[in-house]
């Protein structure tokens, strides 16, 4: 086989590699995207899962967020500071009951028109069609529960 030859058989592929660098293409659009937010992916994720669980605790959302509790007490510090959270029960020895205050609830929607904006390029109409497909098949897998199929 000439090398010619081998340069138009199709790549080798792997779905992890393929999700991986798509992955890596929609972090970095989306934290330009969300950058005169003055947030990141990780931070928005964080700001939504205290948005999801009123009084959730900073173990619970290390678990959440599958990271330290040092990690995620930093964060909150940072979140604390901005004053896009409080903690209802911030005192020694007191596990804590975490919240979003109203100006974290406006810049989550702020946030989340910015996503709709990247998943409308990424994955909408003009976008290209492998990744419209891929779109589909996500929202597909997951518009049903595991009970529901298994029903």
């Amino acid at each position: 086989m000439s090398t010619e030859d081998k340069r138009r058989e199709p790549p080798v592929t792997s779905v992890s590699v393929i999700l991986l660098t798509l992955a890596r293409r929609i972090e970095g659009e989306l934290n330009s995207a969300l950058a005169p937010l003055e947030l990141t992916v990780s931070r928005l994720g964080l700001l939504g899962h205290i948005a999801a669980v009123p009084g959730v605790s900073f173990s619970d959302l290390a678990r959440m967020a599958g990271t330290s509790v040092q990690n995620v007490h930093s964060a909150v510090k940072g979140l604390v500071n901005a004053g896009l959270v409080r903690d209802n029960r911030a005192r020694a020895g007191a596990r804590s009951a975490i919240e979003v205050t109203p100006a974290g609830r406006q810049l989550l929607r702020a946030a989340m028109e910015a996503v709709t904006t990247v998943d409308e390029r990424l994955f909408g109409t003009d976008a290209d069609p492998v990744q419209q497909r891929i779109a589909g098949a996500v929202l597909s897998a997951f518009a049903e529960s595991p009970q529901e199929s298994a029903d």
